[in-house]
């Protein structure tokens, strides 16, 4: 019976600091859902997989991106602005739809020379590439 509820208290204990990291990265705004991937190379079709749930958020010309199932209080990836490229965007195919969000948009990018791939709603997307363009003046902006 202890061992039982000492699980149940575990249990509780880590969905309540699941909820309060969460409102921790959210805390100072500009937060948005996103998922995140290596980009596949042109001709693979991964479907579904290496999509991760996260949440990521503005802060000055970074964006700071905090896995969702995860206690690490700093970001797993910063993406700075100067040196994202946005090569395309897309829908998301086949069992995509099944990994991703239901409104999810999907932005192909190039970070510091890696491939990758954002998952995000329109409405994040809008923000998102509003952000980019907003840079100040004299930094490079590549947006498709």
């Amino acid at each position: 019976m202890e061992v039982l509820v000492a699980l149940v208290v575990a249990g509780v204990l880590g969905l309540f600091l699941f909820g309060l990291r969460r409102r921790l990265i959210q805390r100072p705004g500009g937060t948005f859902d996103c998922s995140m991937r290596a980009a596949p190379a042109e001709d693979a079709d991964p479907g579904g997989k290496g999509w991760v749930y996260g949440v990521a958020r503005y802060s000055g010309d970074r964006v700071e991106w905090f896995r969702v199932f995860s206690y690490a209080p700093r970001p797993r990836r910063v993406l700075e602005r100067p040196a994202i490229e946005v090569l395309g965007r897309r829908e998301p195919q086949g069992s995509e739809e099944l990994a991703l969000l239901s409104d999810a948009v999907v932005l192909r990018c190039e970070h510091k020379g890696a491939r990758l791939e954002l998952a995000m709603s329109d409405d994040a997307l809008t923000g998102f590439l509003a952000w980019l363009e907003a840079a100040p003046p004299g930094q490079r902006v590549n947006v498709a």
